[in-house]
């Protein structure tokens, strides 16, 4: 497993893609690997600042050929300020995705068959997710992608907003002032707080913390698109819109 997690690791310094993993490896060793490539990059100073949902939309299961919920995480090197660039020569297949995230106001015990986690965000905010696949020609199974962190490349947030009714607010990705992809918040499991509670358990499974001040991205609302040299703009309605830039 060491050997994967370093080979992944390396894919995505060095934004370089390899090829996918041995057949045969279980979802619990998808994890391993996982932690063991998260392990390596905050062993060079990152820092975990939360995690992420994949596959929560039915167009994601769609789009990938999967139906399983998925976690990876977040940290603080992935983070684009809200109107930043992205340079695209850093990652090897660059898509885009709109998403919703959470804010956790105080820590949570996912093991904890008391704990609620939805009454632990403090904030929601919009967000745009850049996903980047390390493997050879964006194919993956469901053990690779959670091995590769879920796809996880960059992401930016929106403003801070308190919560308010999430269970159907409107969606809308364009690219470079044009319409790419709409979309609606029940799309995410149906209510984007589904995923957080999908979360939990997943947590108490596999050793993610959920600790105040994380933020959790709740998974896309739409099937993502590729992202070129082009500006990107996340809109969802009453939460307002985050922007980022691709550039060569």
């Amino acid at each position: 497993m060491t050997t994967l997690a370093v080979r992944l690791h390396d894919a995505q310094r060095n934004a370089e893609a390899t090829p996918q993993l041995p057949a045969g490896i279980t979802i619990g060793e998808a994890y391993a690997i996982q932690h063991a490539v998260l392990e390596r990059r905050f062993a060079a100073g990152e820092r975990l600042v939360g995690t992420k949902l994949g596959f929560t939309s039915r167009a994601k299961m769609v789009q990938m050929g999967v139906s399983d919920i998925i976690v990876g995480q977040l940290t603080d090197a992935m983070r684009v300020e809200d109107g930043g660039e992205v340079r695209l020569s850093t990652l090897v297949h660059p898509r885009v995705e709109p998403e919703i995230v959470f804010r956790l106001g105080r820590d949570v015990d996912p093991t904890d068959p008391l704990a609620d986690i939805v009454s632990a965000v403090d904030a929601v905010a919009p967000a745009v997710e850049v996903i980047d696949s390390r493997y050879r020609d964006f194919k993956f199974n469901l053990a690779d992608v959670i091995a590769d962190n879920t796809s996880g490349g960059l992401f930016a947030l929106g403003g801070w907003q308190p919560i308010g009714d999430l269970g159907n607010r409107a969606v809308r990705l364009s690219v470079d002032g044009r319409d790419a992809q709409f979309g609606s918040t029940a799309a995410i499991l149906g209510h984007p707080f589904r995923a957080l509670r999908q979360l939990a358990g997943i947590a108490a499974r596999e050793g993610f913390p959920l600790r105040a001040g994380h933020v959790i991205l709740a998974g896309a609302a739409t099937a993502a698109v590729p992202f070129g040299p082009s500006v990107v703009r996340v809109e969802v309605a009453g939460l307002g819109s985050v922007t980022v830039r691709g550039v060569v």
